[in-house]
Formats: C-alpha cells, structure tokens, sequence
C-alpha cells in the first residue's frame, strides 16, 4: 500500500492521455450498461432456441435476429443521444442508427454507440445556437421539425458514410482476431489487456472491441470466446489468493474480503489497487489470462452474451450447453496459474511491502491534526475544515466499486453516530459539482480532474479499508 497520506488535488493539469481514455471507457459504459438487462434477455433466447440450444425451437428462434441487429443497437444509440442531448438527443441517435442498420450487413454496435452521442451532440448544440431567439408560440413547430430535418440528415449520413466506414473498420479487425484465433495465439491479446484493465481501461476493451465481435460471432454460430478473453474471473481470483496467503498483513487482512466481491461479485476493480501495489505481480495476471484463453480454445468453449458484471453466477449463466466444462476448466486453469505466479513473486520478494512506514505515515498525519497543523501541499489531501455535507464516491460506471466504497463508509459514519453527511456514489462525470468531497481511486483522479477542477478530491488505493478513508473518518469524528 502507498505511504503517502491523504491529499487534496485541486491543482490544475493537462490531463493524460490515459485519463482521457478513461473517460471514453466510462462513457461506452453508461452506454451499455442500462441496456444489460436486454442483451442478457437475448443471451438467455440464444441459448434456449437456436438449433444447438437447450430446447430448440425454429418459431421462438426467429427472434434471435432481428433482436441483434435491430433491438440491441437501437438502445445504445437511444441511450447515447439521451446521454449527450437528452431526450430529444436519444430520438435524434435513434434516427441515425435506423440507417446503420438498414445499410450494413451485421450488427452494428460500434456504429450505434458512435451515432447515438452524434446525434445528440448535434441536437444540443442547435438548440443552444436557438436559444432565446424562439417567438412565443412557435416552439413546438421548431422543436418537431428541427429534429425532423437534422435527424433526416443524420439518417442519410449513417446509411452512406458512417455505416460502410464502420463495417470497413469492423471486418479489418475481424480478420485480424480470426487470424490469431487460427494461428492458436489468441492468448497473445492477454499481453494488451492486463495491464490495460489494471488501467481502468477495462471497458474500452470489452464494451468497445470484444462486445460488439461477441454478438457477431455469437449470431453466426451460437457462442464466442470473444466474451471470455477479458473478463474471465480466474486470473483475479488467483492474483488474491496469493496476496491472502503471502502477501503482507493489511494484504491479508483485506484480500479476502476482495476475493467475495471480485469472483462472486463481478467487480474486479477490487483487485487492481492489489496489482499497482505490486506491479510485478502483473505477470501473473498475464500468465492466468494467456492459460484461462487457452483452455477456452482447447475446448472450443464460448459465452452467449457479456458476462456483466463479470461473475461466476454470470459466466455459468451464459454458459450455452456443451461449454460448461471448458469454461470451469477455463477459469479454474486461470485462477491456479495467475495463483502460483503471483505466490512465486511475494514469495521472493519479501520487503516490508511499507507496512511499518504507512503505519507511522497514518499516526505521524494523526498528530499533525490533532495540533491543529494543516497540511495543504501537493503530496497530502488533509480535510479542511470547512462542513462536510455531501461526500460523493466515483468511479468508472458508476456502479461498482464506487457503490461498494460509498456503503462502506456510510455503514461506518452509522457506527460512529455521525448525522447529516450524505454519501452516495456516482460515475465519474456525473458527480454533483456541490459535491464537498469527491473520492476516487488514484489512477482516477486524472479522469475526475477533467469535470471537478476545484473539488477537493481524495484519492485512495482500495475502497475497502484504504488508510485515507480512515483517515478521513477520523477527521470527521473529531469535528
């Protein structure tokens, strides 16, 4: 765990590239994930109806098409324009996607997750350009007919520019993964996406890449591997089990209850802080998920639809028949591999993890508080002392980890009998700018800076237990 004690980032700078990815990831998120419910609905029909199904069934499976390549799009563009233009934004998105679909030959979600925020953004910005400017009594004419002609044009735009250039791109990428799936050295993809999800870059991967060549294969042929080779569990559930048995105490103390809400949970957010404390540890986590996909291939198993969250209860859930015991067989391969890996290196590397400095780092910053000293400098994020009223916990989607962190505290401002602060958790950009503090993991607060500049952030490592969150606890106590 990091020494450093708890700092106030209202500092003003460039935001990294990486921060600027982020926000792209967390936006494809707040795309897709109000929609899960529906591309499990089609996972479970798939499943079900089509001739290597459970129980097949030609008139139930003559659903299976035209919910893929009508239904699934048309939510994530609605859901895109709603998110940039509201609901005149999602109408907009909807009628741009209509074209993408009707132009192309597969399932255009990229395309749908592109036009949806396109039209939105074009509808936002006419009305702000006519703001004032309407006579009274004629809104309504404007409102209707502006959409009617700019969504007019959208829908043209989409059949012959942005749907042939979409599905180019989607086939390009296409045969380059079959080419990989072919050669046998799919596992390679394990060397981009480890480190890139420890990133936070977790969703770009899944929800803009493997997602949308997932439902595509799985329309062709019932199933795809593409939905396994990101979010398989094992290589995370592996990662904390070796850090539960060698790693050092707060490791031990906190990996177990990590490893219940990563694997049963599907939050695997909760095992990056463990990865960035030891970056070597990475290595297993790459040698998991380059077996796990292995193992899927030997068994030729696959998934019906994203596994999201990324559980257990979700992967056998959307586990066709015939795949359950490549995919056991895949995580459980993972899951020893990245634990065997990961246990090696604690193993010879057996410093003090700075457990005694971050100890002396969490009194020494007691002390200073209790001297009414106040820290306000680039490498600490001490509470001022002005009221806290809302404290507001964020994170990629909104829906995770920050969900986890926010009940957390506010179960512990419960025990302490402390009223009045409300606590909540939000993605990223949706935060409250009356926000009095914003918390965020530390690989985060780039992403964050770019929507809150003169918020006071706190930045932690682990939302469950993490020093700066009691910290801050302590700090509100003593108030």
């Amino acid at each position: 765990m990091s020494t450093q004690t708890a700092t106030t980032q209202n500092s003003v700078s460039k935001p990294s590239i990486r921060a600027k990815i982020q926000a792209m990831g967390g936006f494809l998120t707040n795309m897709v994930l109000p929609n899960i419910g529906a591309f499990i609905a089609w996972g479970i029909l798939t499943a079900l109806f089509i001739p290597t199904g459970w129980i097949p069934n030609e008139y139930l499976a003559e659903m299976v098409g035209p919910t893929i390549i009508y239904l699934l799009p048309l939510l994530l563009a609605y859901t895109g324009g709603r998110m940039v233009g509201g609901q005149r934004g999602a109408v907009m998105g909807s009628i741009g996607a209509i074209g993408l679909i009707v132009g192309s030959d597969i399932p255009m979600f990229l395309g749908a997750m592109i036009i949806g925020p396109l039209g939105g953004w074009v509808i936002k910005r006419f009305d702000k350009l006519l703001e004032n400017k309407i006579r009274a009594g004629f809104e309504m004419v404007i409102n209707n007919f502006s959409i009617g002609i700019l969504g007019f044009l959208l829908l043209l735009l989409s059949y012959t520019v942005v749907g042939p250039v979409i599905e180019a791109a989607n086939v390009s990428v296409t045969v380059a993964i079959q080419a990989l799936v072919a050669t046998g050295f799919l596992p390679l993809l394990s060397l981009i996406n480890e480190p890139a999800k420890v990133l936070f870059l977790n969703n770009v991967i899944d929800q803009g890449i493997y997602y949308p060549l997932g439902m595509q294969e799985t329309l062709n042929v019932g199933k795809s591997i593409f939905f396994t080779v990101a979010s398989n569990p094992g290589p995370g559930l592996g990662l904390l089990l070796a850090f539960t048995f060698f790693g050092n105490k707060i490791a031990r103390r906190t990996a177990p209850g990590a490893i219940i809400i990563h694997f049963l949970g599907g939050i695997h957010e909760l095992y990056f802080p463990y990865v960035l404390m030891k970056p070597l540890t990475i290595i297993g986590m790459i040698a998991g998920a380059m077996s796990g996909i292995a193992t899927f291939q030997l068994f030729d198993a696959g998934l019906v639809a994203g596994p999201s969250p990324g559980s257990i209860f979700a992967y056998l859930a959307l586990t066709p028949k015939g795949n359950f015991v490549g995919i056991i067989l895949g995580v459980l391969v993972a899951t020893v591999v990245s634990f065997l890996v990961t246990s090696l290196i604690l193993k010879l590397d057996r410093k003090s993890d700075d457990e005694d400095a971050l100890t002396e780092s969490i009194e020494k910053s007691k002390t200073m508080k209790s001297e009414g000293k106040q820290i306000l400098n680039a490498s600490t994020d001490v509470v001022g002392r002005k009221a806290v009223n809302k404290i507001s916990f964020a994170c990629d989607a909104g829906a995770g980890s920050s969900a986890l962190g926010a009940t957390t505290f506010r179960k512990k401002l419960q025990k302490e009998n402390i009223e009045g602060i409300e606590v909540k958790h939000y993605r990223i950009e949706d935060v409250p700018k009356d926000s009095d503090i914003i918390v965020v993991h530390k690989n985060l607060l780039d992403r964050t800076k770019l929507s809150f500049k003169d918020n006071e952030i706190i930045t932690i490592e682990n939302y469950i237990g993490d020093p700066k969150l009691e910290e801050l606890l302590d700090e509100l106590k003593e108030r």
